[in-house]
């Protein structure tokens, strides 16, 4: 078996020579370790010493000096217009990752939370693109979601 190549070091920046770049979902880009292949199909072992949100990164310095670019992947994605401020209430009451434009929100497809936020009168569309959600309100980090099984309102 061929040793694959070790980045355990992430760059904040791109340098001056990139040689590929790797593709990851919302969810792949936290990780601690974990085998990745790029777009021009170099694989590569990802080792970090923690689980890390790669959204705060560049990308992967390679131990023999490479560098490797992290890109997010096109996800299925709901964009939500309307009352803005209302509904991020709602999205982040459910503890749902959520991207904040100006002039819309955007969601992964969930029909449960879409449902929620057609009964609360916004207008849903269906995209296809990069998802880049809000980071952690505590500084670097993420939203994390849990199930929908369950009733939010206490009486």
């Amino acid at each position: 078996m061929t040793e694959l190549p070790i980045a355990r070091e992430l760059l904040a920046h791109p340098p001056a020579q990139v040689a590929d770049h790797v593709v990851l979902d919302y969810d792949q880009r936290l990780l601690r370790r974990r085998r990745l292949v790029t777009r021009g199909g170099v694989a590569f072992l990802a080792d970090l010493t923690a689980v890390t949100n790669l959204d705060d990164h560049w990308g992967f310095r390679l131990d023999d000096g490479r560098a490797i670019g992290v890109e997010p992947a096109p996800e299925e994605l709901v964009e939500v217009t309307g009352d803005l401020a209302r509904l991020a209430w709602h999205i982040g009451n459910r503890h749902t990752p959520c991207e904040i434009g100006a002039n819309a929100l955007r969601i992964r497809r969930d029909h449960v939370i879409e449902a929620m936020l057609a009964r609360l009168g916004a207008r849903l569309r269906p995209v296809t693109g990069p998802f880049r959600p809000e980071g952690g309100a505590y500084g670097a980090g993420r939203t994390m979601g849990h199930d929908h099984d369950h009733d939010h309102h206490h009486a």
